[in-house]
């Protein structure tokens, strides 16, 4: 029963980092993209801000878990390894982020919110949600 009680209090734990390490991958999309996020995903349908936090918020999760599973049983070291590399992965999203920025023409939160009066994504968010995904992909390859 005390391996069930320690378990439950792990995931819970783990579950904490990972929560608040994707509401800071929401306010890093938030501040980098124009406008209000949550009024342009859950009011105005902006798929390409859907796209932007989706990836975002996938690539956390990536990150996140391959630090749980990788951990040792040691759930302090566990959760500090999880937080780091958490941020790092935040942090080297946001900078891949602004070097497209400087290569590309444009704002490029701002390009990638404007819909253009209709529902299309730009194709410069399929390459920012990418590049999300390949900086997560390799954190949880440095983490493992």
């Amino acid at each position: 029963m005390d391996d069930l009680l320690d378990e439950i209090g792990a995931t819970f734990a783990y579950g904490a980092v990972g929560i608040a390490l994707m509401a800071i991958g929401y306010l890093v999309v938030e501040v980098t993209t124009p406008g209000r996020l949550g009024k342009q995903i859950w009011t105005d349908g902006n798929r390409g801000a859907a796209l932007l936090l989706s990836a975002k918020l996938l690539g956390i999760g990536a990150i996140v878990t391959t630090a749980i599973v990788t951990s040792d049983n040691d759930l302090g070291d566990g959760i500090v390894d999880t937080a780091v590399f958490g941020g790092i992965g935040v942090v080297l999203m946001v900078v891949a982020f602004f070097l497209l920025d400087v290569m590309t023409p444009g704002k490029l939160g701002a390009t990638l919110v404007d819909t253009g009066g209709g529902t299309a994504i730009h194709p410069a968010g399929w390459v920012v949600a990418a590049a999300d995904l390949g900086v997560a992909a390799i954190v949880a390859g440095a983490v493992s």
